[in-house]
Formats: structure tokens, C-alpha cells, sequence
């Protein structure tokens, strides 16, 4: 019989079981599972409603089941449905009455509850870790190429001078609001569900604080219907990674485009590429496509917990045994990807002069010229028409801004002088961009010691 079979006269259908059990995934909560059952029965004998040496029985149990499911001599079953019923009749099985009162003031309802959310909060550390990672090899990278000019893009037209430095330190900035998320998330997400019981408390003179604090939450949730019923962090934390994936699968689509002939401005170790089974030829960018595709499931991940908490009535409704494998898939998503992004962008070669080539075609000096003349008094509109025209000549021409004499440069206006041409080298205009954010080393040292500053802090708590 069913540990709440009590009421049934008939066994339920064997498709409904399989319908309604959830072992098959939530048996990785096992270790969240048995220590908030430890917490929960130390309560208990603390607050005198069961005795020390079912305490101490049930402790014992616990751990002995803890190790035994470690070592791998347990197997889990179906027909106990779930992690927590498994666990329960395991310690029955080993201890005899004192693991039926293991469950007393307690349900499955704020049992779940506490297990996901420990298991959420113990997984977003080791995301951030990752992600401080990941920003400290860009740092690493970017001090490599702050002189690197290449074009900057928009609408993936070469649109201005910048570095590849303040390229990386973009992604870098990116990543840093990614960890700030997480833990935002991890602070709210910190207090206690244990003692909702169903949906209303309980009878029982339990101690929620005392179960809170030896769980390391910040205090009990203070309503037990929103106890049993919240999954918000859940939710939070798939939003948090889907944004996450979002920056790793921009951050993909541009080593895609540079690992491509057209561009060529980076190429991607052995180790972090693969081959083609009928064109000898081909190294391709296998690792960058894979997480700009893995970003869709995580996006998905989201959405299918959005949809089914939609529409729920308080409290508990079994729809929301539907939260775990989302949640799940999410988390292992981000952990499988950024470490293998973060050895593939840690080891790839950048070709800087293919950077320079292409920064030397498309004009993407076309504003300092425009610059150039309204420093020489000129109004910034008719400086921005004569550099169109300017433009409109040497693609005619087949040359390049800085091509042009000064000649020609004069039969526009008579504005340009001879230092035009240093106002027009790509070098300069990188290094002219001085201001707050820009792309000049002076600022792009400044970004780079405020990641390492916000990755120190982080590594040192």
C-alpha cells in the first residue's frame, strides 16, 4: 500500500502511477531531500513532539541512507513515486516506527518546496563561479589587443574604430549584470518554506526559525500558503540564465562570423572546432553554434514553467511537479556551456592584422573626418554632408578617405589642411576616443581593473 493510501479501497492504475511519479528526475534532490529531513527532525525532538531516541534513530537512518545512495547501493523505485517517499520508506525500512514519525507537522507540500529551493541556491554559486571565470579570461584577453583596432559595427556595417579590448570588455560588462542577477536572485530566493506543512502551518508547536537557521536561510517564509506555492525563484533564476544564454549566443554569433573566410579575425583551437565527414577542408565553429542553439531549450525552460504557474489557484496543485525538469535542464545548460566557451575563448588566436585590413576599408573614419572639419569651425550637419560627398567620391574611386589628396580633399572644402590625415589614421581615431566607455587604451585599462575588481570581490567571499 501507499504511504497515503489510508483512505483508497483500490490500487490506483498502473498508467496513473506512471503518471504521477517523479523519481525518474527528482531523485537528484535526494541530498536536499535528507538534509532538510535531518534539520526538520532535530526540531522535533527539540521542541519535545517526538522523543531523543527517535531523534537519534531517524538521524542515524538518514545518514546511513545518505552514504549508501553516494556509494550507489541505492536504487530508487517508481512505485514510491517520489525522492521524498523513497527516502521515508527507506528509513522505515531500516528503523522500524521511529521513521514514521519523521513526517510529523510535515507534507510533501513544504518538503518540496524546500528541497527545490536548496537545490536552486546551491547551484547559483557554482554558476557565478563560472561566470567569474569566463570574465577573468576576457580580462586576460583584452590586455592583449587594446592597441588592435578593428571596425566596429552597426547594423553588421563597419561603422567606427575600435579596439578588440573594448569588444571583449563588452561581453565582459554583460556578464557582470548576469552575475549580479544570480545573486539578486540567491537573496531573495533565501528563506525558509519548511513548517507550511499542506498549505496552513500546523498544530504542532514547531520552531520554523530554529529549522530555518540550521538551514541556512535568512528567516521562514512568513505566509505558508506562499510557502508551499512559490516557485518566483524558480522562475527568477530561468530568467536570469535565459538573459545569460542570450549574451553567450550573441557573444557565439560573432565567433561564428569571425572564424568564417570573410572575416577571419579569429581562429579557434583544435581542441574547441570540429571537422567535416565530406570536406577536408572545413574546421568549424561547432562549439559557438551548439550554444547559440542550446539558448532556445533554455529559453523554453522558462517559458513552459511561466505557462504552467499561470494559472494556478493557491496553494499546491500537482501541475507544479511539472517546475523541476525545466529548472533542471536550465541549470545543466549554462553549466555545460560556459566552461567549454570560456576554454574555447581562452584559447583561440586573434588575427589582428585581418582586423586592420577590414578596419581600413568601409570609411569607418567617416565621422572624425566629419569631426575634422567641425573643429575647424564648420557646423557638424554641413561637415556631416561634405564627408558624405567625400564618401560617395572614393567609393566612385575605388580609394579610401585617407587615400584622397589634399587636392582632392579641397574641392569640397577649404577647410582641410594638411593634418587631416592625421585625424583620419584609424590608430588615432581609436586612440581619440577617450571618452568614458570608449575604445582609447586609458579606458579600456580603466574597464578591464573594474572587472578584475568585481571578479576579486566576488573570489574573495
Amino acid at each position: 500500500m501507499k504511504l497515503w493510501g489510508g483512505r483508497f479501497e483500490k490500487e490506483t492504475d498502473s498508467l496513473v502511477d506512471q503518471l504521477n511519479a517523479s523519481i525518474s528526475f527528482d531523485q537528484r534532490l535526494y541530498r536536499e531531500d535528507i538534509t532538510g529531513s535531518m534539520a526538520h527532525a532535530k526540531m522535533l525532538g527539540a521542541r519535545g513532539i517526538i522523543s531523543q531516541p527517535d531523534v537519534d534513530a531517524i538521524l542515524e537512518g538518514l545518514r546511513s541512507i545518505l552514504e549508501d545512495v553516494e556509494a550507489g547501493k541505492v536504487e530508487f523505485t517508481a512505485e514510491n513515486e517520489d525522492i521524498h517517499m523513497n527516502v521515508e520508506a527507506l528509513l522505515t525500512q531500516r528503523i522500524g516506527d521511529a521513521g514514521k514519525r519523521l513526517h510529523t507537522a510535515r507534507s510533501r507540500n513544504d518538503q518540496v518546496a524546500l528541497d527545490f529551493r536548496m537545490y536552486v541556491r546551491s547551484h547559483i554559486p557554482v554558476i557565478v563561479d563560472q561566470l567569474l571565470h569566463l570574465e577573468s579570461v576576457l580580462c586576460e584577453q583584452a590586455k592583449k589587443y587594446q592597441t588592435a583596432v578593428m571596425p566596429g559595427y552597426t547594423h553588421l556595417q563597419r561603422a567606427q574604430p575600435i579596439s578588440f579590448a573594448q569588444h571583449l570588455m563588452a561581453y565582459a560588462n554583460m556578464f557582470s549584470r548576469d552575475v549580479t542577477r544570480l545573486e539578486d536572485c540567491a537573496k531573495r530566493l533565501n528563506e525558509c518554506p519548511l513548517g507550511s506543512g499542506a498549505l496552513a502551518g500546523t498544530t504542532y508547536p514547531i520552531d520554523r526559525r530554529q529549522t530555518a537557521r540550521a538551514l541556512e536561510f535568512d528567516a521562514p517564509m512568513s505566509n505558508s500558503l506562499d510557502g508551499v506555492s512559490d516557485r518566483d525563484y524558480a522562475l527568477e533564476l530561468m530568467s536570469a540564465l535565459s538573459i545569460l544564454m542570450m549574451h553567450l549566443s550573441r557573444f557565439s554569433e560573432e565567433i561564428v562570423l569571425w572564424c568564417s573566410w570573410e572575416f577571419k579575425f579569429i581562429e579557434l583551437d583544435d581542441a574547441y572546432a570540429t571537422g567535416s565527414s565530406i570536406m577536408p577542408q572545413k574546421k568549424n565553429p561547432d562549439v559557438a553554434e551548439l550554444v547559440r542553439g542550446k539558448t532556445g531549450r533554455v529559453y523554453g525552460d522558462l517559458m513552459s514553467l511561466l505557462t504552467t504557474m499561470k494559472g494556478l489557484p493557491l496553494a499546491y496543485n500537482k501541475d507544479m511537479q511539472e517546475d523541476k525538469e525545466p529548472v533542471f535542464d536550465a541549470i545543466d545548460t549554462a553549466e555545460l556551456c560556459l566552461p567549454v566557451f570560456t576554454a574555447m575563448i581562452d584559447t583561440m588566436t586573434v588575427r589582428t592584422d585581418n582586423m586592420r585590413k577590414a578596419a581600413g576599408r568601409g570609411f569607418i573614419n567617416a565621422t572624425d573626418c566629419a569631426d575634422y572639419l567641425t573643429k575647424k569651425g564648420l557646423p557638424f550637419r554641413d561637415a556631416y554632408t561634405v564627408t558624405g560627398k567625400l564618401v560617395a567620391d572614393c567609393a566612385a574611386k575605388g580609394k579610401t578617405l585617407e587615400e584622397l589628396t589634399i587636392e582632392e580633399l579641397k574641392t569640397v572644402s577649404d577647410l582641410f589642411e594638411e593634418d587631416v590625415y592625421e585625424a583620419l589614421n584609424l590608430e588615432n581615431c581609436m586612440a581619440l576616443r577617450s571618452s568614458y566607455g570608449g575604445p582609447a587604451v586609458s579606458e579600456t585599462t580603466r574597464q578591464i581593473k573594474a572587472i578584475e575588481s568585481f571578479v576579486e570581490e566576488r573570489t574573495r567571499r
